[in-house]
């Protein structure tokens, strides 16, 4: 079975291909092909991190865990509101490059903390069952919601998630 921490870091592979496709798009209709997909992931990705790796992250990880999910929870937040943002403007304007660069800048700031911080850790800490088992449920995950169906891309309050997660 697939360990969680090779899916996520595949989803970041993913993200980094996407953002630089777009800096080759050109166009309206090349521009939307490249970013509708890609920040669908992006919000996919995030919905999946909050539902699986996070909760476990806060109640069993180090003293560090409830710190490391409240910034990355934080991170999340940014990138759901740039896509957002992005998608009140017409590909290509000034407005929707304004968006989409603040979720790039977002999106690669939360993959370096992410997998220099949290992913690193775990791998180094938790078993690979348990990793195969959290894959398995990230793989089910995105089974029951092919093209995000029925997820709401919501922020959410950090220090909430936090408690609520405990």
């Amino acid at each position: 079975m697939d360990d969680i921490t090779a899916l996520i870091l595949d989803d970041h592979a993913a993200f980094r291909r996407g953002f630089a496709r777009l800096d080759d798009a050109r166009g309206e209709t090349d521009l939307r092909a490249v970013w509708d997909p890609l920040s669908l992931h992006l919000d996919i990705h995030a919905e999946a991190e909050e539902s699986i790796l996070y909760p476990y992250l806060v109640r069993h990880g180090d003293a560090s865990a409830g710190e490391e999910t409240d910034d990355a929870i934080g991170d999340h937040n940014k990138i759901r509101d740039a896509i957002a943002e992005s998608r009140r403007h017409v590909p290509g304007t000034d407005g929707w490059w304004a968006a989409v660069w603040s979720a790039r800048r977002e999106n690669s700031e939360h993959l370096a903390e992410e997998e220099d911080g949290a992913l690193a850790d775990f791998r180094r800490n938790a078993s690979r069952e348990l990793r195969a088992e959290l894959g398995a449920r990230w793989l089910t995950f995105y089974g029951e919601h092919p093209g995000g169906r029925d997820l709401t891309f919501q922020d959410k309050d950090p220090q909430a998630y936090v408690r609520e997660h405990r």
